[in-house]
């Protein structure tokens, strides 16, 4: 049987990687984090403990043989550092959940893996501006240690993530719009091309790296090949909905002015290369449309039961 331990797990893509983890037969499944969320999922072990201390990773998880360690929440380098440190036991793969943001911002679409890294903080990001950068730096110690000790790892790039648990104001946005029957707003001219990954894939592109040779010390971006735009998210949430959606198009200098809060780059291209994994993996994404009916879904679920809380 497979070990399996998470570090994070209560929060949006960790949390989907648990549940989806827990159908695959013959793994035992370890969480680690503050346990602010408990899980409660039958057959999935809780441990207790702050990453940021020492002490506690020692106390909290026994030494144990590691088919994989899944890290959801190392955020900085000392995070990386402070983990491998402390985690007693031999680890078989360590699998660090990075992001897209560590790229430069390039007009040579889509970016790949080997492109530009951010070389430092960047402000345009405001209260974020060390997120990508960090990431980057925390890649670089995860390299470092295998290096050193032998410790083989995968770094997955996620982009944009949408799906079930999402707490970032992402497809919520357009949403809470559609529930209140408002116009959207949407920047006129300029046509920013994203590229999105559902949760459940990324859960499942996951599971299907842990004891993969040849994914072992490697980078890989999560992406799907569909690009998508502010026009494209209003096309799909007319066909799940079936219903006419009232448009507004602004300038981006009006919106910025206004401050709506559109929860997407406006004016710039962030179209990231999942290619990579996608031909080691044969993997074939879920279709943009049928991963926001489902996060459509699960938005009127959750507020329907939220309604019903409140009666």
């Amino acid at each position: 049987m497979k070990k399996i331990l998470v570090i994070g797990g209560s929060y949006f893509a960790g949390r989907v990687f648990v549940e989806e983890l827990t159908k695959v037969k013959d793994v035992a499944v370890h969480v680690f984090n503050r346990g602010r969320i408990p899980l409660g999922i039958s057959g999935v072990a809780e441990h207790r403990g702050d990453r940021e201390d020492a002490g506690q990773i020692r106390r909290a998880i026994s030494a144990e043989e590691w088919d994989a360690v899944v890290d959801f929440c190392a955020y900085t380098p000392s995070h990386v550092e402070l983990l491998l440190n402390n985690l007693q036991g031999k680890i078989k793969q360590y699998i660090f959940i990075s992001t897209t943001t560590i790229y430069q911002n390039r007009w040579n679409l889509p970016i790949r893996e080997d492109a530009l890294k951010v070389f430092g903080p960047q402000p345009e990001l405001g209260p974020h501006a060390s997120y990508g950068y960090d990431k980057w730096r925390a890649e670089r110690v995860v390299q470092k240690a295998s290096a050193r000790t032998g410790m083989p790892y995968t770094i997955l790039r996620p982009a944009i993530i949408y799906g079930f648990y999402n707490y970032a104001p992402r497809e919520q946005y357009f949403f809470d719009l559609l529930q209140r029957g408002e116009a959207m707003v949407i920047p006129d001219g300029g046509m920013a091309l994203l590229s999105f990954i559902w949760v459940v894939d990324m859960a499942r592109l996951i599971i299907r790296c842990i004891g993969e040779e040849k994914a072992l010390n490697q980078e890989f971006n999560l992406a799907s090949d569909e690009l998508v735009s502010y026009p494209r998210i209003i096309e799909v949430l007319e066909e799940i909905t079936g219903k006419k959606i009232p448009v507004t198009r602004k300038s981006v200098e009006e919106i910025n002015r206004e401050r709506i809060p559109l929860p997407f780059p406006m004016d710039e291209h962030l179209v990231y290369s999942g290619a990579k994994l996608q031909r080691l993996l044969d993997f074939d994404h879920t279709p943009f449309t049928t991963g926001m009916r489902e996060a459509f879904n699960y938005y009127l679920m959750v507020l329907k039961k939220r309604r019903g809380d409140t009666v």
